[in-house]
């Protein structure tokens, strides 16, 4: 079976005043269809840039080197046109960012935002868009979804803005989501309920996730192969089980034995 995602030899680089800076370092990978696979790793080690690398929405001052290939559905990314590239984005290929603040357009009602990927590609009838978005917004669980539809990002808590990203993410059901830490601005009672419903959503639609996350907790218990990624490289490639019970890379067991643990005072 082909993969749905592959990634070959992919290296990034971000330009400095003296000098470029390594960000992903020749690394490659693939994802099946409808397998959900963490990307792992400390602050700086290069996930999200290859999140935003596999999106080709990286900044301007960053380069993707010769040489490598994203390949998606069969069709390298990197040898895409944008014009093309846009039309996969939000129906193919979508990403959940860490934080949904950010990247919510604080000028546009939280429903418009949601109903525009579906005009973007494709729906003519606005009104079919809009109960398209009002529909989806009660899929992921934001309490009266018609009154907040009209709602702007400022006036919702991190929960329900994570919860319209994720609306916006999986409105058109694509192959593949990009989940960027996805949980790490929430209180720990909204990351269980906005990790549950993504995998809800997952399973009813066959998605592909590929999960950024620095959080071994999340790995456990929703991904079934994990990526160890340290200084731009991935180090270890490993089932679930096999990371956490036989770990061969030193950085390995040692993100392992930094895991909170509870131990029993008796």
């Amino acid at each position: 079976m082909t993969p749905l995602l592959s990634v070959e030899n992919l290296r990034v680089t971000y330009a400095g005043r003296d000098a470029d800076r390594i960000a992903v370092d020749d690394i490659s990978f693939t994802v099946e269809p409808g397998e959900i696979v963490a990307l792992v790793g400390e602050s700086g080690s290069g996930k999200t840039a290859t999140g935003l690398a596999i999106m080709g929405i990286l900044s301007p001052n960053a380069r993707v080197a010769p040489g490598g290939a994203i390949r998606f559905e069969g069709r390298d990314l990197l040898a895409t046109p944008e014009k093309e590239l846009r039309d996969l984005r939000g129906r193919r290929i979508s990403m959940v960012f860490q934080e949904p603040a950010a990247a919510l357009n604080p000028v546009m009602r939280v429903g418009d935002q949601v109903a525009e990927v579906a005009l973007v590609h494709g729906e003519r009838d606005r009104h079919a868009a809009r109960s398209r978005a009002v529909e989806m917004l009660v899929r992921v669980g934001l309490a009266d979804a018609e009154r907040q539809y009209r709602s702007y990002p400022h006036e919702l808590s991190g929960g329900m803005r994570q919860r319209v990203m994720l609306a916006i993410a999986l409105l058109l059901k694509p192959a593949l989501v990009i989940a960027d830490e996805p949980t790490s601005a929430l209180d720990v009672t909204v990351q269980a309920q906005v990790l549950s419903l993504l995998l809800d959503l997952q399973r009813e639609s066959q998605t592909a996730v590929l999960f950024i996350t620095h959080d071994l907790g999340v790995v456990a218990e929703t991904c079934s192969r994990a990526l160890v990624m340290r200084a731009g490289a991935i180090v270890e490639a490993a089932s679930v089980d096999d990371l956490f019970h036989a770990p061969k890379h030193p950085y390995t067991r040692d993100l392992l034995a930094a895991m909170p643990r509870i131990v029993s005072s008796r």
